[in-house]
């Protein structure tokens, strides 16, 4: 099993939202990078802390899980659609996107603050300055440190 944080801005989708939803395709990533984890990396049964980016404080509001693994984003073929892209073809994909499932929500956020002076984290993707991937990979120490953070007992390894 891998772990994961996704950013989403709380404006756009957020950890409410999913809670509602219970499940949602994470569409609209358009960086290369995320783009390879969410197409090569990214399994079903992985988890996710799903993280409020551009909030007051921005920081890790509470879990999903991969619900469906990586598939052609549909929307960059539809023109209509604002995350249209002209060059992604039916046969030759260029963007791809997951389902997550709403797992939890913590009843506080973690935030980016926190996670900075934690002890552990230091070398979390998210921490660092200039780290402004939306898909990034997170170590099950750099995991359990979250949850310990946020008070949450999963039961899961």
């Amino acid at each position: 099993m891998n772990y994961w944080l996704f950013k989403s801005e709380p404006s756009v989708y957020s950890i409410d939202d999913l809670k509602r939803d219970k499940r949602t395709s994470w569409e609209g990533v358009r960086n290369y990078q995320a783009r390879n984890f969410l197409r090569d990396t990214v399994k079903n049964g992985d988890l996710v802390l799903f993280y409020h980016s551009n909030a007051e404080p921005p920081g890790v509001a509470g879990i999903a899980e991969i619900v469906k693994e990586g598939y052609p984003d549909h929307t960059a073929l539809d023109p209509k659609h604002k995350y249209y892209d002209e060059k992604s073809k039916p046969g030759n994909p260029t963007w791809y996107l997951v389902d997550v499932g709403f797992k939890t929500k913590f009843d506080k956020i973690v935030g980016l603050p926190t996670l900075k002076e934690a002890p552990g984290l230091e070398d979390m993707m998210v921490t660092k300055r200039g780290a402004r991937l939306s898909i990034q990979p997170v170590t099950k120490k750099e995991w359990d440190i979250v949850l310990k953070l946020a008070s949450v007992k999963l039961g899961v390894q």
